[in-house]
């Protein structure tokens, strides 16, 4: 059993001892602290926090620790109750709430749970921020409201109408066009919230879902990360149904995955260079993604006169690179979306109105559009080394031996060649280096993956 305290948030798994789980005593302790970051940023009258959760069967129980202790601090709460990430992400502006939580384990399985932690602007904190959440829960300097002061709970079950609504106001998502197309899609949300907010988003366009594992119940039906291996009943499905395409998201849909007509993975990596590809083509512009993303999308960005950054990994980072850079859309290669027209943060439902809008204009099947992007193949690995071995030192002396290369040490180290590249990236937790390749075939991107680890074995004398 684990818990986590991070700049991503607080997560661990439900039960067990305090202090080493997510405890209902944890959660009370991470809700207060960040309670009282809230109350550190800006000097009110009054506060309000925006929270929302998932499906899974511990989001209940958590959500109402959160809210209490929030209430208890003397903080309102506007309860969105079943929600997603870019939902919640969405409504904190529009409630000009001071912050917000997501109860989230992401595509955790279903003993996890955690909580996500927003500033006034809808966006996650920053290192800096998540460290003084980090400090007020380690030092106990919490004060709560006397009964006089306590918060209130505001229950809105409005958003995810709102977030439909402001998805199809998007300038580039082309709803006659995508209507017209009449459409047949499955969708499985892994019995999570994107079983709600999918099919209505689809019904809005004038698009038939067929529903799979739609039941918004927490019992997760399959490993709820939307990959190719956990996505056969997807596949299945879209054969047998003669739809159009297949859509897989995670439980709190910040992460999508498309299907071809032939039940074939279009390819998480390739969901952001689709929609990139749409936005590009009526608005060229600058993209970003993390370092561990594909080469396809800095191929197609660069077909459109645009330039690609890349940034460190992490959803804080592949932000603060598109404001710096004036990027259109960014996001990350498993499946997030990141479109500040509608707001910084991965959002599944904009990927997936961005995706039928490009179908639609193009009159193209899956299949033929995943053809027409540069094919790339990626191989992901990792060693494991002993605690006493300097991981630093290592990275440092692969760095030495390809310094003829391109290199970046933003993030670990990564070294472009002319046709491939390979990311080294260090554990913050385990003498671990995980090694991301990606080359013109698969067979290509093993052996550069192998190579390198060959090589880091060398230098560490193993």
């Amino acid at each position: 059993m684990t818990l986590i305290k991070s700049i991503s948030g607080i997560r661990g798994t439900v039960g067990g001892a305090v202090g080493t789980n997510l405890t209902p005593i944890d959660t009370v302790k991470f809700a207060a602290a960040y309670g009282n970051w809230i109350k550190e940023q800006r000097t009110k009258k009054s506060y309000r926090v925006v929270i929302g959760r998932d499906a899974r069967i511990s989001g209940a129980m958590i959500q109402n620790l959160v809210m209490n202790t929030l209430v208890g601090m003397g903080i309102d709460v506007i309860d969105l109750d079943l929600s997603t990430t870019p939902t919640v992400e969405i409504a904190v502006p529009l409630e000009y709430a001071d912050g917000g939580i997501i109860i989230t384990a992401s595509h955790n399985p279903k003993q996890w749970n955690a909580l996500k932690l927003l500033d006034h602007k809808g966006e996650f904190l920053n290192s800096i921020h998540c460290q003084r959440v980090l400090d007020i829960a380690k030092s106990d300097a919490v004060e709560f409201a006397n009964v006089d002061e306590l918060g209130i709970i505001t229950k809105n079950r409005a958003y995810f109408d709102i977030h439909i609504d402001t998805v199809l106001d998007l300038e580039y998502v082309n709803t006659k066009a995508i209507s017209d197309c009449k459409f047949k899609v499955v969708v499985d949300a892994v019995n999570s919230t994107g079983g709600i907010a999918i099919p209505l988003l689809l019904e809005r366009l004038g698009v038939e879902p067929v529903k799979l594992h739609c039941e918004p119940n927490g019992h997760f039906s399959h490993n709820p990360e939307p990959l190719k291996k956990h996505l056969t009943d997807l596949s299945e499905k879209v054969v047998a149904s003669g739809a159009d395409f297949g859509i897989a998201v995670d439980p709190d849909v910040d992460r999508l995955a498309f299907m071809d007509e032939n039940g074939v993975m279009f390819g998480e990596e390739y969901t952001l260079v689709a929609c990139a590809d749409h936005i590009l083509s009526h608005r060229p512009g600058n993209t970003v993604s993390n370092l561990s993303s594909t080469r396809a999308l800095r191929d197609v960005t660069e077909k459109y006169g645009g330039i690609y950054t890349a940034s460190a990994v992490g959803e804080v980072n592949v932000v603060n690179a598109m404001k710096s850079s004036n990027a259109i859309i960014g996001g990350e290669g498993n499946g997030g979306i990141i479109y500040p027209e509608s707001h910084y943060g991965r959002d599944a439902l904009v990927g997936v109105a961005l995706f039928l809008s490009l179908l639609a204009e193009r009159k193209i099947a899956v299949s033929n559009l995943r053809a027409s992007y540069p094919s790339y193949f990626m191989s992901k690995k990792k060693i494991d080394l002993n605690p006493s071995i300097d991981v630093d030192a290592i990275l440092a002396a692969i760095e030495a031996r390809y310094s003829e290369e391109q290199i970046s040490t933003i993030d670990g180290v990564k070294i472009d060649f002319l046709t491939e590249w390979v990311h080294l990236r260090k554990s913050n937790t385990e003498p671990i280096i995980r090694i991301y390749t990606e080359a013109p075939t698969q067979k290509a991107a093993d052996n550069l993956g192998n190579k390198i680890i060959n090589e880091i074995k060398e230098v560490a004398g193993i």
